[in-house]
């Protein structure tokens, strides 16, 4: 599952910047498809350093931060809001972001109630 999810985080984060690549280069489509493509690589990259907590504690910190899929679904709504293009791309990242954001929510609360019971 570690491994799925590693793969499944790296490849939303090179569909991210693959989708900004569609984008005429302006100052206005730069300043979302920058902070997209920080916040989307942001998810595989913590979440690669969250399979590397030293203790349950670390894990939840770090899989807290794995929670920037939410800052990369904003910037995917509002791309949606102010082109024209794109679409179906937009939504279906957008769906895998909320999928992603899921996951990880549902980890940190498996974690802390095993913790609780500990």
């Amino acid at each position: 599952m570690k491994q799925q999810l590693k793969n499944r985080t790296q490849k939303y984060a090179a569909d991210g910047w693959h989708l900004c690549t569609k984008f005429p280069l302006s100052r206005e489509y730069n300043a979302f498809c920058n902070q997209l493509i920080r916040c989307s690589s942001s998810v595989g990259a913590n979440y690669r350093a969250a399979c590397r907590a030293k203790s349950d504690a670390d894990f939840i910190n770090k899989l807290k931060i794995v929670e920037e899929a939410d800052e990369s679904m904003y910037f995917l709504e509002l791309l949606l809001q102010v082109s024209n293009k794109e679409h179906e791309e937009i939504k279906r990242l957008h769906k895998e972001g909320n999928e992603l954001l899921a996951i990880v929510v549902t980890s940190i609360k498996t974690m802390r109630a095993k913790n609780r019971k500990s």
